[in-house]
């Protein structure tokens, strides 16, 4: 009998440890799964649900046509719905709303939006459970209609305020209208995904469920410079300078292992969806304002120091190098000089080739004047005998067998392709590791890509291979 009560009790505490963790949507139609074939198991979070297993338990308190804003045409706050997501006292909370806000009849409260969405994550916040919060960005809209959800309004007046409540409140917040802004073949209606679309939601919330961090790290208490705290896109921003250089370093929710970070080399905050994908995914994200030196010694020099304060810091040894049109420049002179010190380089529309500028027409353009001040050029004949470019550095470049992401406009106007495919065909070669995604129609404008999935998978694989 004694063991019968001992084994009994030790059942008793497997299961106490294996509860279920659980997990509540808020949420209206595209979260109750309108247009989905079965919103009971076709629907994202129904989805999730098979995703994550027994472990989880998934409960759906969506309902169409709400809105954030209290005083939207539909509020989440006067539903049932809302009030039995509150008595669940759940682990872990998705709130999916500010889709519906963005209709002609709601757009006049917009500038209540902040405040209404920091109230509703502090209702959660403040739950006995002490929750996870997770706030999603609204869904691409394609709809026509412009009283209706108009993706404009969701982009400049929604989306930001969203972002800034995340920011005061602390939260993660993930990028959802990026997620499907390729695939309107998967919204029939222009506004809700159907199964398929749903899964692609379910997967990226799984990815974001099951995401392994380090909830002790905060690169700040390491940073022994003076600085100042900024918004950016939602995270916590650090700038500071180094060596008279403003320098930036925003540091995600919460660390990933090893304390991965992408290092934008030029352009800072220009298309900045995949910095945002990699931060929602633990990367740090950094800046070191070299602009006018074009990766010569003197930027390398001020680049190595702003590298051993992040890395005394806690950074990983190895970061993502990340450098858009002139950026690539710069990216590939430090990892040509630091192979040691790269896990991968993405550069879009790159400046691979500078010999190129001494025939461009015209008077020499800022770039110019700039790239042969770094340099100490005095003349166009001086510029067409650099050998200081990317293209000349292809035996150093591959020595250091980190992985190379090239995007390319087939029709770039400002750097000719032709650079990108002589570069591509120097280094595979001398078997380096590259690959090149032609974006066939495009011009120098726009870099990167509205949905940054190929680019940030390309940039996990080579951080954690």
């Amino acid at each position: 009998m004694k063991h019968f009560i001992c084994l009994l009790f030790c059942l008793l505490i497997t299961v106490s440890t294996h509860a279920q963790k659980r997990v509540a949507f808020i949420g209206a139609s595209i979260t109750e799964g309108a247009r989905t074939t079965d919103p009971k198991k076709d629907s994202y979070p129904a989805q999730l649900g098979s995703l994550l297993g027994n472990e989880y338990e998934v409960l759906n308190f969506g309902i169409g046509s709400r809105t954030m804003l209290r005083k939207g045409d539909f509020p989440y706050w006067d539903t049932e719905q809302y009030r039995q997501a509150l008595k669940s006292n759940p682990d872990i909370v998705f709130i999916d709303l500010g889709g519906n806000d963005a209709k002609l009849q709601n757009r006049i409260y917009l500038n209540e939006m902040k405040d209404d969405c920091i109230d509703m994550i502090r209702s959660f916040k403040n739950l006995p459970s002490d929750p996870r919060v997770i706030l999603m960005l609204p869904f691409v809209s394609f709809e026509p209609d412009t009283t209706q959800i108009w993706d404009p309004v969701l982009i400049d007046r929604i989306i930001p305020r969203l972002q800034q409540a995340a920011y005061e409140e602390n939260i993660e917040v993930l990028d959802m209208h990026s997620l499907l802004i390729n695939r309107k073949d998967l919204m029939p209606d222009n506004i809700h995904p159907e199964d398929e679309g749903s899964a692609i939601i379910a997967k990226r919330l799984y990815e974001q469920v099951v995401l392994k961090r380090d909830k002790a790290f905060d690169i700040l208490e390491n940073i022994k410079e003076p600085y100042s705290i900024s918004d950016f896109k939602g995270y916590i921003c650090a700038d500071f300078k180094v060596r008279g250089r403003e320098c930036k370093v925003v540091k995600p929710k919460e660390a990933a292992p090893g304390k991965p970070w992408i290092w934008r080399t030029r352009f800072w905050a220009h298309e900045p969806q995949t910095d945002i994908a990699l931060l929602e995914r633990g990367y740090h994200l950094v800046y070191c304002d070299v602009a006018e030196l074009m990766g010569n010694k003197e930027a390398l020099s001020i680049w190595s120091d702003f590298y051993k304060l992040l890395t005394k810091a806690g950074l990983s040894k190895k970061s993502t190098m990340e450098g858009m049109s002139r950026g690539a420049m710069y990216s590939f002179c430090w990892a040509a000089a630091n192979p040691d010190k790269v896990s991968c380089v993405y550069v879009d529309n790159p400046l691979l080739d500078c010999r190129y500028l001494a025939d461009r027409d015209g008077d020499l353009g800022e770039m110019t004047r700039d790239f042969m001040a770094a340099y100490g050029l005095k003349t166009k004949d001086d510029i067409r005998n650099f050998k200081g470019s990317p293209t000349d550095k292809v035996k150093e470049i591959v020595k250091g067998k980190y992985p190379i992401l090239i995007l390319c406009a087939d029709q770039d106007e400002a750097v000719s392709p032709t650079q990108t495919i002589t570069f591509e065909d120097k280094i595979k070669a001398l078997g380096g590791d590259i690959t090149v995604m032609m974006k066939h129609g495009f011009k120098h404008h726009p870099h990167s890509f509205p949905n940054p999935s190929p680019i940030v998978d390309f940039v996990l694989k080579a951080t954690y291979k």
